[in-house]
C-alpha cells in the first residue's frame, strides 16, 4: 500500500529464496503514481507476476530492493523479542514476509504492508501469529507516552522500541505541539505532532557521538546543505525532524540502494559517479546536482567516510509524479576519535579512489556533471572548519577529541 492505494502483492518462497511481485491491475489502469518505483531495471509496469531472484544476501534478502528498504535493521521491540523467545524462534529465521507484516503501517517512508486475508495452506510463514503480535505492540504503544521531551522520557519510549533501522540505538517519537508530551513515533503522526528520529546517547562509548553529529549538522547547515531541523535533547541526544513525515502526512522515500538494487556493501557499485548518474536519470534539477556535489565535498573535507548508498535518499512528490533529492542525514565523523587510523577507505569512491582524495579527483567529477562554481564550493566548505571548531568547543566536546577529529580534516585547496 502507498497513500491508501493498493500498489500490488508480494509473495516469498522460502525454499527457493526468491520473491514475487504483481502490480494491482486497477493501480496500473488508474495511471496514477507512474513514477512511484522508477524504471531502474527492477520492475516493469506490467500486470503479470514478476519473479525477483538476483537480490540475495543480507542487504535485500531476496526482496525487491524498494521493498527491502522498509525492513528495519533490527526490531528493538520488547514484545517482538518476547514473542520470538516464547516461540523459540531465531531472528535470522524470521521470514521477510513476517517482518513486513510486523512493520505494517509503522515503517519509515510511505509504503505499508498488510497480509492477505487468506494465507496459503502449507505455508511455513505464520502471518496470523505476527498480526497478533502487532496488535499487542499497538496496544502497548498506544498506552505509552511521557510528559516532555527529555532524557528520562526518551528512555521510557526506548524500552518499547520502534521501527527505526540502523546499528546505533535510535527511536522514533512524536511530540505533541501543544502539550509537549511525547509518544511512540511509529504509531502517532499527524499535523498535531512534530515527528523526530532520535539517536540516543546511552554512554556506551567514552565520547559523545550524538554531540559530534549535532556539531556536524550545524556546520552543514551553515554552508547550505539541506537538512531537517535538529536539536540536542538534554545536551546529549540528537533529535532530527523526519523528512518522511511532513505536514502531518507520510512521504514516499527510497534510498539509492532501494531505488536501484545497488548493494551498499558492494564496492563495485559504490561511487559518487553512480549517485550523480542516478540523480540525472531521475531528472533532478541542476541545483540539486550541485547540492549533491556540495555534500560530497563536505564528506571529504570533514572526514565522513561512511557516506554509503543507504545514506543518500530521494523523496517523491505524488502530485507532480517526480523525485527530488531528500534532505541530507547521517553527516558526522564516522571513525572512533580514540583510535589512530593509518588509512581509511571511503564508502563511496571519487574518480575511482577511496583514499587520498585530491583537488584533481573532485575536479574530474565537477567537469563530468557540469558543476559551475566548483572552487567556490570547495572553499565554502573549507572556510567552515573554524566554525566547526568553535561550535565543538562551545558544545563541550573534550579538547583532545576535537584535536583528533581535526587531524583528519582534508583541505583540497
Amino acid at each position: 500500500m502507498c497513500f491508501d492505494i493498493e500498489i500490488g502483492k508480494l509473495g516469498y518462497d522460502e525454499n527457493k529464496a526468491e520473491s514475487y511481485f504483481q502490480y494491482n491491475p486497477d493501480f496500473l489502469q488508474s495511471g496514477k503514481l507512474t513514477n512511484l518505483f522508477p524504471d531502474t531495471g527492477i520492475f516493469k509496469r506490467i500486470a503479470q507476476t514478476q519473479v525477483v531472484r538476483r537480490f540475495t544476501g543480507e542487504t535485500f534478502r531476496s526482496l525487491p530492493p524498494m521493498i527491502a528498504d522498509s525492513l528495519p535493521d533490527m526490531f528493538g521491540n520488547i514484545i517482538f523479542k518476547e514473542w520470538m523467545e516464547s516461540a523459540n524462534k531465531d531472528y535470522a529465521k524470521i521470514s521477510v514476509l513476517e517482518q513486513l507484516a510486523y512493520v505494517s503501517n509503522r515503517g519509515m517512508g510511505a509504503l505499508e504492508y498488510r497480509p492477505e486475508i487468506r494465507i496459503p495452506k502449507g505455508s511455513t510463514i505464520n502471518i496470523n501469529e505476527i498480526v497478533d503480535v502487532v496488535k499487542q505492540v499497538l496496544i502497548t504503544k498506544e498506552e505509552t507516552y511521557s510528559e516532555s521531551l527529555d532524557h528520562q522520557s526518551l528512555l521510557n519510549v526506548f524500552k518499547i522500541g520502534s521501527s527505526a533501522g540502523g546499528a546505533r540505538p535510535k527511536i522514533l517519537i512524536a511530540e505533541n505541539k501543544k502539550s509537549g508530551k511525547i509518544y511512540p513515533g511509529d504509531v502517532y503522526y499527524g499535523k498535531e505532532f512534530n515527528s523526530y528520529l532520535v539517536k540516543l546517547n546511552l554512554a556506551d562509548v567514552p565520547y559523545d557521538r550524538e554531540v559530534i553529529e549535532y556539531c556536524y549538522y550545524l556546520t552543514a547547515k551553515k554552508i547550505g546543505i539541506t537538512m531537517m531541523d535538529s536539536k540536542l535533547v538534554d545536551g546529549k541526544h540528537f533529535a532530527t525532524l523526519r523528512f518522511d513525515r511532513r505536514h502531518g502526512l507520510k512521504q514516499h522515500v527510497l534510498t539509492a540502494c532501494g531505488m536501484t538494487g545497488w548493494d551498499f556493501k558492494d564496492p563495485s557499485v559504490s561511487s559518487y559517479e553512480n549517485l550523480f548518474d542516478l540523480a540525472l536519470f531521475l531528472n533532478l534539477p541542476h541545483a540539486q546536482i550541485e547540492q549533491l556535489f556540495l555534500r560530497m565535498i563536505f564528506n571529504v573535507v570533514f572526514c565522513n567516510s561512511d557516506d554509503h548508498l543507504k545514506n543518500h535518499s530521494f523523496i517523491y512528490d505524488p502530485q507532480k509524479d517526480l523525485w527530488a533529492l531528500a534532505p541530507s542525514y547521517d553527516l558526522t565523523y564516522s571513525l572512533n576519535p580514540l583510535i589512530n587510523f593509518s588509512k581509511v577507505n571511503r564508502a563511496l569512491s571519487i574518480n575511482g579512489k577511496r583514499t587520498d582524495i585530491t583537488f584533481d579527483d573532485v575536479q574530474v567529477v565537477a567537469n563530468t556533471y557540469t558543476i559551475k562554481r566548483m572552487r567556490a564550493a570547495i572553499q565554502k566548505v573549507q572556510d567552515a572548519i573554524p566554525f566547526w571548531l568553535e561550535d565543538a568547543k562551545s558544545l563541550g566536546i573534550p579538547q583532545q577529541i576535537i584535536a583528533r577529529i581535526k587531524e583528519d580534516f582534508i583541505r583540497l585547496i
